[in-house]
């Protein structure tokens, strides 16, 4: 895929300050780019690779003023960073190569699908399964009875989507993740043996979300387990039973939401965090690394810590932690 770099500029919006007949097939980092790569500056630190690197064409901000007596050829756009994610999604078409049914599948015969729909080798989609258009199932997926997946979702290898899941539009689904899983549910009798509380409720996935590598997310014990339209979650993390994660939320890798926990909407959760069961996170939190929650936090607060409380309040306090042994 090669692009003039006249063509990008009117791709991005930008102007171009150059070589307008530079041809560009690749997107690079700046340190390593070569004379036929795009990359891109957002962040100061690295102004110096301005200098260095053979990229081709490097896409800056408005503001950024370039050294003179220098032969380097600039996109300048409104935001550096965001026009460089969309070079990556216009470089990144490979997906969209993936067509057709794979001989090698095991498909029930009430299988519903629509067009442009691709299965790799190996996968699994059980009975009264609906798959809308333009989805791409790659090798060793395993789907469900009575799932239902919405046009344009990705599910990358080795994924598993169990009963009853509903998966709306435009989701990606990464390698290893299990959707639907039974809940840890268990009750203690009179001799102290947990009993088994049977899950017999589902997963419901919205619109746009996006689920890293190895994450599973635990079917309800009854009614649903909901992510909400534009949730992004990382790789390796734990979503309980009838937990409920609000829009555009952002969660980090290896953390834990335990069941029945409510997350509001636009809430960002550092890595290796944990959250407590039964609790009301508001809209608009931040909850920083490693941090414990073990109470109801309210809308636009910024936590951290374990137990977790005021960001503000934490770091002073730890200051007088740090210097309890000076005397």
């Amino acid at each position: 895929m090669k692009y003039s770099a006249t063509k990008l500029a009117e791709l991005l919006n930008g102007k171009l300050e150059g070589l307008p007949e530079k041809i560009i097939s690749n997107v690079s980092k700046i340190e390593d780019a070569k004379e036929d790569s795009i990359t891109f500056l957002s962040n100061k630190k690295y102004t110096h690779h301005v200098y260095t690197t053979k990229a081709g064409i490097i896409v800056v901000n408005k503001t950024f003023k370039i050294k003179d007596n220098t032969n380097i050829s600039l996109i300048k756009v409104d935001n550096a960073y965001l026009a460089f994610v969309k070079l990556l999604h216009l470089f990144n078409k490979f997906n969209d190569d993936f067509n057709g049914i794979s001989k090698n599948s095991i498909i029930s015969k009430d299988f519903i699908f629509n067009n442009n729909l691709y299965v790799g080798d190996f996968s699994t989609i059980s009975k009264n399964v609906t798959i809308e258009e333009n989805v791409k199932i790659h090798n060793n997926v395993f789907i469900g009875d009575n799932v239902y997946i919405g046009q344009n979702t990705i599910v990358y290898s080795g994924v598993k989507i169990l009963k009853d899941t509903v998966i709306g539009n435009n989701c990606i689904i990464n390698s290893n993740s299990v959707l639907g899983s039974d809940g840890f549910g268990f009750a203690p009798n009179d001799n102290g043996r947990f009993i088994k509380i049977p899950q017999i409720g589902n997963v419901i996935i919205k619109n746009n979300v996006s689920i890293g590598a190895l994450t599973t997310i635990d079917r309800a014990t009854i009614g649903s387990t909901i992510i909400e339209d534009g949730v992004k979650l990382d790789n390796q993390i734990q979503i309980a039973h009838n937990v409920y994660i609000g829009k555009n939320t952002v969660i980090a890798a290896q953390s834990g939401i335990a069941g029945s926990t409510v997350i509001g909407n636009n809430c960002q959760i550092g890595g290796q965090s944990g959250v407590s069961g039964h609790l009301n996170i508001g809209d608009n939190v931040n909850i920083m690394g490693k941090s414990a929650v073990t109470n109801n936090v309210k809308s636009n607060s910024t936590i951290k810590g374990s137990p977790a409380f005021n960001a503000t309040e934490f770091n002073r306090s730890y200051i007088h932690f740090k210097n309890l042994n000076k005397n």
